[in-house]
């Protein structure tokens, strides 16, 4: 059975509602219990978790135009033993990337963009593959947006069963 990793930093009743609706979109009755989802807090999260998940969905706040800390220091403990390297000057190279699908929300009060590049950015060096379009979601969250988070956590499950 494929297994999604589901890893958040989620320190707001707004991230974690997202968070809660791409659970249950990963878990969505349609999809007949055929993915194995693991729900990991971003800084409890490790490389085994990674290494052994199929697919990786992403969560964070937009803090201050990056990603939130949480979520850094997880890939800081995950990058080289989850297929990263590093070259001698400290930028991404080779490595023995796994191309797993990969699926990222943001939350933010103004701006996402940074956060989301930042997490591009790294995720690229990992070799994972995206496998739907980023939700970024401004200020408050209502139905739309759970209803888009939840399509995001299913579009991952989904992806995992083809």
């Amino acid at each position: 059975m494929p297994r999604l990793l589901l890893v958040h930093h989620t320190p707001t009743p707004a991230v974690r509602s997202l968070a809660d609706a791409v659970l249950a979109g990963a878990r969505h009755p349609d999809l007949d219990d055929a993915v194995e989802v693991v729900e990991r807090a971003a800084l409890e999260a490790s490389a085994d978790d990674v290494l052994a998940a199929d697919g990786v969905l992403l969560g964070t706040p937009a803090n201050f135009g990056y990603m939130s800390g949480a979520l850094k220091h997880f890939f800081d403990t995950i990058f080289l033993q989850a297929g990263g390297a590093l070259a001698d000057d400290g930028s991404a190279a080779g490595g023995t990337p796994v191309r797993r699908p990969f699926g990222l929300w943001v939350h933010g009060r103004y701006d996402t963009t940074g956060a989301e590049r930042s997490v591009l950015a790294i995720v690229q060096a990992l070799g994972w593959v995206q496998a739907a379009p980023v939700l970024a979601v401004l200020g408050e969250v209502g139905d739309a947006e759970l209803e888009a988070a939840g399509d995001l956590g299913a579009t991952l499950a989904a992806v995992l069963l083809d």
